[in-house]
């Protein structure tokens, strides 16, 4: 069989059961691969060679990856098997309880947790004996692993989570609800206790007893259900993010009694695509799948100033209308012309009632407005928010429910007139 003289791999095993190993963990880490796609990886390797680490990466890529969600995962569980040569110690770490000395002081990248688990899956994870000649050295335990599982993965980031905890978590997602107070419309309708007199009932009805006017027909302001509109960022930096809000987003637009007139859906990185249809079916899977599909940009770069500019132009009147609450969710890390990402979002804000910001970046602590895209973006919204975790969109009703709710924009506005 032939080997892989240039992969630096630890015992320098044979093919077959390299890539079956590799795509046994990537399996585990969520992948759909069967018997099938691992035999046509063997063959693709052979015809193609390995005598280059790239080639290897794409054509095994290539065979085990058909969804733009997947290829984070992919990446990361490449690294770990087949690039880092202290894959071990990384992992080991990653899996053991968090104890200071014991843990590498660093976090975990994106899907690299999950990638953890499907390459250590049934190893046994203890926690490793000190060495006594140590002395009085401190170990200082993390108290945070003794809340409750449910109230750590509220907290927990989305990109830090693992495959087990993301299914928990769309769980969760699943439940939440997005509560919208209704609006008062110039229309009216019948009341005993309203505050205004309907002249025109009042009138119709005197004149079919000769003009007497034996009753004061009241009224009172009718309610009105505001549209929801989401602009969701899926850039290479935002998938993941995005991912868990649209599941949380579907939930809100099946959810029967939230009070939404519609929720509307859009999808943006190099252009928009409108995915609000696909919400209407009932399986949360089957929906995302499809408007995954649709959406060809998955993972790609940013254009959000002239995705903006499609979606004020095209889309803007059929949709804003009644009042309508636009959630924007994107890091604002653009490298359009900020004056032109600046006219784009002064529209917005002017059409929307009330537009809300979710910024993932702001889980960080010290986060300051420095890139030029925030800059331009911050000052025409409502409410700047982080949406990073379950916690962070249990939040979001509250700032939709305030209307002096601001979130962080004060903060970051006084910092920027410094």
């Amino acid at each position: 069989m032939v080997e892989f003289p240039a992969l630096d791999l630890p015992e320098n095993p044979k093919l077959t059961h390299n890539i079956t190993h590799f795509a046994r963990a990537l399996r585990a880490a969520g992948l759909p691969i069967g018997p099938g796609r691992v035999i046509d990886a063997i063959r693709a390797v052979e015809a193609a060679g390995f005598t280059s680490k790239a080639d290897f990466f794409y054509t095994l890529r290539a065979c085990f990856v058909n969804r733009p969600e997947h290829l984070q995962v992919f990446a990361q569980v490449f690294r770990l098997y087949w690039r880092d040569p202290r894959y071990v110690e990384h992992m080991m770490a990653m899996m053991l309880p968090a104890i200071r000395g014991v843990q590498e002081e660093r976090g975990a990248q994106p899907a690299e947790k999950r990638a953890a688990e499907a390459l250590l899956d049934g190893v046994q994870r203890d926690i490793p004996e000190m060495d006594e000649s140590e002395g009085e050295t401190r170990i200082e335990i993390d108290a945070s692993a003794t809340m409750s599982g449910e109230e750590r993965l509220r907290s927990l980031d989305f990109e830090q989570m693992s495959t087990a905890e993301i299914a928990q978590a769309k769980r969760m997602l699943a439940q939440l609800k997005l509560p919208v107070k209704p609006l008062a419309s110039r229309r009216g309708q019948p009341s005993h206790t309203g505050h205004r007199v309907d002249a025109r009932k009042t009138l119709r009805a005197a004149m079919r007893r000769g003009g007497e006017i034996r009753r004061i027909h009241l009224k009172k302001p009718r309610d009105r259900w505001p549209n929801l509109v989401v602009l969701c960022d899926i850039s290479g930096s935002m998938s993941q993010y995005s991912r868990m809000v649209l599941h949380f987003l579907h939930a809100v637009a099946n959810e029967k009694g939230a009070g939404w007139a519609k929720v509307h859906a859009f999808t943006f990185g190099t252009r928009l695509t409108n995915i609000t249809r696909h919400l209407a079916t009932r399986d949360v899977d089957a929906a995302l799948a499809a408007a995954g599909k649709q959406a060809q940009d998955w993972e790609g770069g940013t254009r959000i100033g002239a995705c903006l500019h499609e979606f004020n132009r095209d889309w803007s009147r059929r949709v804003m209308g009644q009042g309508a609450v636009v959630l924007l969710i994107t890091d604002g890390l653009d490298r359009d012309d900020p004056e032109k990402l600046s006219h784009e979002m002064e529209r917005l804000h002017l059409s929307a009632r009330r537009l809300i910001w979710l910024n993932p970046l702001l889980r960080w602590e010290g986060f300051a407005a420095k890139a030029q895209g925030i800059k331009a973006m911050l000052p025409y919204v409502d409410a700047f928010r982080a949406g990073h975790s379950i916690a962070t969109l249990e939040d979001l009703a509250k700032a939709i429910s305030a209307p002096g709710d601001s979130g962080e924009k004060a903060r970051l506005m006084a910092s920027l007139h410094r």
